[in-house]
């Protein structure tokens, strides 16, 4: 078991990477903490830990706000006791941040706001907690697209997503270094496109799909599980001499 004795928050896990790496780790042995914004997917998904013989609980929350931030921090502790590892998977995009007929700007600030101030919010809280313990990992999920921009034609010039993900790669670089001697890791993972809730408008027309698959190399889009399998890397001791990294996982998207 790769993380048996660790205490892990994971945020947006209630779908996707989120799940498939609150499944993943308590497979390894953690406790795990799922959150987010709504109930019945967080308790369906402590749900299928426990059924599978391990230890969860599930709590709500809304990353951008500080004050949820610091209760879902606080309810993993009241549950476990400590907090070892914290995956900030909770996103959005800009196509679905809001309702259709939204502002580009109240777009721009909701990306923002779950994306990077959510990230930043769940790591503030979750620091100090770490520190009790002089030792941690952080996992952000950011993005090849916060590595690159989206080709040509696909009107990503105001998207709101890849500054939201470049910001988080930069973000976990200057964590990393202010929390280096104190035992705790910070990585992010830059995931090509997966198949999740984020993508579907896109993988359920045959056409959007086909020129999705033709951009990744390996001529498929990646599975949640394969970005939770990297992130198991980043939270084990087998990763104890990796901080500041962004983990490119992306079907060689971006080596083109």
């Amino acid at each position: 078991m790769r993380l048996e004795g660790k205490v892990a928050l994971i945020t947006g896990g209630g779908s996707g990477i989120g799940l498939a790496s609150a499944i993943l780790f308590a497979k390894e042995g953690a406790r795990v903490v799922v959150s987010d914004l709504h109930e019945a997917v967080v308790l369906e998904a402590a749900d299928k830990i426990t059924s599978a013989g391990g230890e969860a609980r599930a709590v709500t929350g809304d990353v951008s706000n500080s004050a949820q931030a610091a209760s879902m921090v606080s309810a993993t502790v009241e549950a476990f006791g400590r907090l070892d590892i914290l995956v900030n998977s909770a996103g959005v995009s800009a196509r679905n941040a809001l309702p259709e007929g939204s502002s580009p700007e109240d777009i721009w600030d909701k990306v923002m706001d779950v994306n990077l101030k959510g990230t930043y919010l769940m790591s503030w809280h979750a620091v100090p907690e770490m520190e009790k313990n002089e030792s941690g990992s952080i996992i952000n999920l950011a993005s090849i697209m916060g590595l690159v921009g989206y080709p040509v034609g696909m009107g990503g010039g105001f998207n709101p997503y890849n500054p939201s993900k470049g910001g988080i790669v930069q973000f976990t670089r200057n964590l990393s270094i202010d929390l280096a001697q104190k035992g705790i890791r910070v990585n992010c993972i830059c995931p090509g496109y997966v198949e999740t809730n984020l993508t579907k408008v896109l993988t359920d027309d045959p056409e959007s799909l086909r020129k999705l698959e033709e951009r990744h190399p390996m001529g498929r889009l990646g599975r949640p599980e394969e970005i939770a399998n990297a992130a198991l890397f980043l939270a084990s001791d087998e990763a104890s001499f990796v901080t500041g990294a962004p983990l490119i996982v992306d079907g060689g998207y971006t080596a083109q």
